[in-house]
């Protein structure tokens, strides 16, 4: 089952599919946004890569504020979270995504990739972090759920 990964912002959309087994996620592309207010061509591309990589179900990123609590930008995903499942009837699962920009700058700074270059690919690795992080979640409670039976 493949899982697509997202990471949504007012410019950009990074995204990440998972492998067919679900371990691993790699990036696959950023999404430029021509306004922050129009949806239709960032919607309309997401269900591409949907139909391409058969994707079953999607992580968006929530970003939350580092006190736990929801901002505009958090709002927004959620909004875009209802927008999802009801064009493509896939369950989107929110996926706390504090500090994944930040760790993707640090990975791309200890990667040596210029700070002007940077921009190109950060949203993209988000994704990345994004969708592993949920991936990691699932193996920990398959290991989990063995260990009880």
């Amino acid at each position: 089952m493949r899982i697509l990964g997202l990471d949504y912002g007012s410019k950009t959309v990074g995204v990440a599919v998972s492998d067919p087994l679900g371990i691993t996620a790699q990036g696959v592309e950023i999404i430029r946004r021509q306004s922050e207010n129009k949806l239709r061509r960032t919607l309309a591309r997401i269900e591409e890569l949907i139909a391409r990589y058969q994707v079953e179900k999607i992580v968006l990123g929530l970003p939350k504020n580092m006190n736990n609590t929801l901002g505009d930008r958090a709002e927004k995903s959620l909004e875009l979270k209802d927008t999802l499942e009801r064009r493509t009837g896939l369950d989107v699962v929110m996926w706390d995504e504090r500090l994944t920009t930040v760790s993707a700058e640090k990975v791309l700074m200890e990667s040596g990739v210029r700070r002007e270059h940077r921009k190109e690919y950060v949203d993209e690795i988000a994704a990345v972090f994004i969708l592993q992080g949920y991936l990691d979640y699932l193996a920990n409670q398959k290991k989990s759920d063995g260990k009880e039976a």
